[in-house]
């Protein structure tokens, strides 16, 4: 779903307030002062959003301004979304947690609305923002204060194939069908984590063979039995000869403990399964109860933390 919007919809001295609104819609509570001070009279912004499962990215062309979420912000509201700015055209600087990320066209920078930030931009500008629930990502990466507010380059590795990606989602976006969304949506955010782990802060020491070795056995395993809703770090353990402790050591450099890589795997199963055209009959809870949950409450409160709205949103998208 595409939606365009912009201060030529308003008369001139209420574009900076009708754009402050814009943006607290869109992404979440901030305020927006004008760089130069008499500038408010013409400003000028728009912002085309495109929803995908999952993922929204959006378009931001605007005038100059200081955009800021503060602590009244965050106390107001309980946002957990990471942004993702990619500058298209002119300068921007990210900053957030004693950082400044100063970005050209094609870098990109991280921040998490859970925490005060500020976004500067001295020119004209554009960005591609990307948007997603904070336990997604906290769910593919480790200390990601670590992350923020750092420039990530355009201009080779991930950084180079997630702008290739951004550029050809642009053009195609409305035209995806929802299982098609869904898998460009995992494919971005798998693009943005390689990007944000060449970050000096991501580096972890490399597991030793065995170690790996195990981690993909227990993992392999973990899919295997998803519909088993006695599944445990317990059960596993018995069935691969190991003990508990020792599959909480091989999990250890992971951003997820064993129980909660089997909670994810179940969600992103469930994800798949609510997008699928051959399972539009077939109702929410039996869906979940097939990938192993046995309580329909809680999976319904895990999925919308995971993915920022109910199962039952998420499945509207296959009719949008």
């Amino acid at each position: 779903m595409t939606q365009l919007i912009s201060t030529d919809a308003v008369s001139r001295n209420q574009r900076l307030a009708y754009w402050t609104d814009m943006i607290c819609n869109v992404y979440v509570q901030l305020g927006c002062d004008p760089v130069h001070e008499g500038d408010t009279g013409d400003f000028e912004g728009s912002i085309r959003q495109h929803t995908l499962p999952g993922l929204d990215v959006s378009v931001v062309s605007s005038a100059p301004q200081k955009v800021m979420r503060t602590p009244g912000h965050i106390s107001r509201s309980s946002d957990d979304y990471f942004l993702v700015s990619i500058q298209a055209r002119g300068h921007g600087v990210v900053r957030q947690d004693g950082r400044d990320a100063v970005l050209s066209a094609g870098d990109f920078a991280l921040y998490d609305s859970t925490r005060p930030y500020q976004l500067l931009f001295d020119e004209a500008f554009e960005q591609i923002v990307l948007k997603l629930p904070g336990e997604r990502l906290r769910s593919e990466l480790r200390d990601t204060e670590a992350l923020t507010a750092t420039t990530v380059s355009g201009r080779e590795g991930a950084g180079h194939l997630l702008l290739g990606m951004i550029r050809t989602l642009r053009e195609d976006i409305d035209t995806l069908q929802p299982a098609s969304a869904l898998a460009v949506a995992h494919g971005v955010q798998n693009i943005l984590v390689a990007g944000l782990q060449t970050l000096p802060a991501a580096r972890a020491p490399a597991l030793s063979n065995l170690t790996a070795y195990h981690l993909a056995r227990v993992k392999r395993r973990i899919d295997e039995q998803l519909a088993d809703p006695s599944l445990s770090v317990g059960t596993l353990a018995a069935e691969l000869g190991m003990s508990v402790s020792h599959i909480h050591r091989v999990f250890k450099s992971e951003p997820l403990t064993p129980s909660q890589y089997i909670w994810e795997r179940r969600l992103e199963a469930c994800s798949r399964d609510l997008l699928e055209p051959r399972l539009a009959g077939r109702p929410v809870g039996e869906i979940a109860y097939a990938r192993g949950f046995n309580d329909a409450a809680h999976f319904s409160r895990a999925f919308r933390e995971r993915f920022g709205c109910s199962p039952r949103e998420w499945r509207q998208r296959v009719q949008q």
